[in-house]
């Protein structure tokens, strides 16, 4: 193997450390914290909490063993680009294609929940209607912004999450002053361990949109507040979201909890009354919108960019706007697909809504396991010395935390497969990938298109 060079790509960096540090906790999954775990609670009981917890660690343990080589390689195409160097093209397209799709695909659900959300303060509005038309608007203001360039993005991001996080510090400050019915927390575990660690996957479906910060190196204005920043995004949205659930758990009883609505609403209207639920509301908007505007948008728009610049996808996908240093066609491409699926969405049941949140997780956990094995590899082709001279971040306790981190992948990943339907799903986005690689990009490779 040649040796590692650090690189540099053409896209305008623009972003600082708050910016960034917005994009990993404001692309915690919102529907995911704020809806799911009303699933998690109604499964696991109060040991939700802890659940919820251990895929967070798991989650922060992967954001930071990815740093290093976040800042050392800066790409767009994040994951796909650093496997492929390190694993081979089969593997990087792999990973860059479940990352990214999977966000694409739950734009829809997400956009949904956010619409829903949306539909709280017009009482008058048709809830189905109202829905669909908020759910379609938002997402193309937030398309819009990020064709505007990822400064004005990053910036509503920051804005947005700045909020969200002074809402949910507040509702566990205040709650935990108003006190809590310690009897709420018992029995922790009601329906047995196999309840807590049903929890897990579901949880790592909630935080998992935070690893698309890595996706940020090629727009910062100093690659090395990229690993700054992964750590501290990780604490901040472990520590407030915990503390956060403890404060639901300890205000409404376990087997009250469920998917109709968001149990923080639930436990604002106990302790504050309607007023607040209305907040509590708003908290869950953000959380939608963040989501929404890095996560489901900016993420997948960079890699296609980075993947497209090397012919795996069409050329328009790495079309830059010389106006505002963002790739418009892709975006434009995306927003497509998510009104397709935000019309879908609103027609499934529960149940495949369910499904594709457990079919995205075991989609990201494959690509974020190859992800920090090549993280690892690139750690040892650079060496101690050259990590802390050229690339300038660190990662601590190494190589403790990517340890914790591929094993973490592993189990969330055998928890995962917990029915013959999930082996389906995999079978058929898995079939699909594997017609495209044979069918197109190995006649690309022969035809020198793309060089092997």
């Amino acid at each position: 193997m040649s040796e590692v060079k650090l690189k540099d790509v053409p896209m305008k960096r623009n972003m600082g450390f708050w910016q960034i540090w917005a994009i990993g906790v404001g692309a915690v999954v919102g529907d995911g914290i704020f809806l799911l775990l009303g699933e998690g609670i109604a499964t696991g009981g109060p040991s939700a909490v802890w659940g919820f917890l251990l895929a967070g660690l798991i989650q922060m343990c992967i954001m930071i063993s990815l740093g290093e080589i976040a800042v050392g390689m800066p790409d767009a195409g994040a994951m796909s680009v650093w496997v492929e160097n390190f694993l081979g093209k089969g593997c990087g397209l792999f990973s860059g294609m479940t990352f990214s799709v999977g966000w694409v695909v739950l734009g829809g659900s997400i956009s949904i929940a956010l619409g829903r959300f949306t539909c709280y303060w017009f009482p008058g509005i048709d809830l189905e209607f109202g829905t669909i038309l908020f759910a379609i608007i938002l997402f193309t203001i937030f398309a819009i912004m990020n064709i505007l360039g990822s400064a004005i993005a990053g910036k509503g991001q920051l804005f947005f999450v700045i909020l969200l996080v002074t809402i949910m510090v507040l509702f566990g400050i205040i709650g935990a002053i108003k006190g809590v019915d310690t009897g709420n927390y018992t029995p922790w575990m009601p329906n047995g361990f196999s309840g807590f660690t049903a929890t897990i996957p579901m949880g790592t479906f909630a935080y998992m949109g935070a690893v698309c910060i890595a996706t940020s190196g090629s727009e910062c204005k100093n690659p090395i507040n990229l690993g700054k920043a992964l750590v501290w995004a990780s604490i901040t949205f472990l520590a407030m979201y915990t503390f956060d659930m403890l404060i639901v758990v300890g205000v409404v009883p376990w087997d009250q909890v469920s998917m109709d609505v968001s149990p923080f609403t639930q436990a604002a209207e106990v302790l504050f009354g309607a007023i607040g639920g209305t907040i509590l509301n708003v908290a869950a908007w953000l959380a939608a919108a963040t989501c929404l505007i890095m996560g489901t948008i900016y993420t997948p728009s960079r890699i296609f960019y980075s993947m497209a610049t090397k012919n795996y996808l069409p050329k328009f996908f790495s079309e830059i706007n010389p106006k505002t240093k963002t790739p418009v066609k892709g975006i434009i491409c995306i927003w497509a697909v998510g009104i397709v699926f935000i019309i879908l969405g609103y027609t499934d049941p529960t149940g495949l809504y369910t499904l594709l949140c457990n079919q995205a997780t075991i989609a990201w956990i494959l690509s974020w396991g190859l992800a920090v094995v090549a993280a690892c590899m690139f750690r040892k082709e650079m060496g101690k010395d050259r990590i802390r001279s050229e690339v300038g971040w660190k990662q601590p306790l190494y190589p403790l935390l990517p340890i914790i981190a591929f094993a973490g992948c592993a189990y969330v990943l055998y928890l995962s497969f917990y029915d013959w339907v999930q082996f389906v799903g995999v079978a058929v986005w898995g079939g699909v990938f594997l017609l495209w690689y044979f069918c197109s990009i190995k006649r690309k490779i022969k035809q020198g298109i793309i060089t092997d």
